[in-house]
């Protein structure tokens, strides 16, 4: 996955940039779990859930997902010419 995003605690206005590592939460009403180092830095630690705002960030594409776009690309193209 490795979707950057900007977490705000709606509660007190802090900020925290996590990377997004599975397709979790697994928990109803929850839209994100956050690592405990997270939920520190947002101070919501001792409450355990609060409410939030989520922002993804753009991600750089890795020179293997460039790669492979370009590879599914050509594979689609040469399946249309066969037809």
């Amino acid at each position: 996955m490795g979707t950057k995003a900007q977490v705000t605690n709606l509660e007190n206005g802090k900020k925290v940039e996590v990377r997004i590592n599975d397709r979790g939460p697994f928990i109803e009403n929850r839209v994100i779990d956050l690592s405990g180092a997270a939920a520190n830095k947002l101070d919501m630690k001792k409450d355990g859930t609060s409410q939030v705002k989520i922002e993804t960030k753009a991600v750089k594409k890795t020179r293997a997902a460039r790669k492979f776009a370009k590879t599914k690309t050509a594979l689609t193209q040469s399946r249309s010419k066969a037809k």
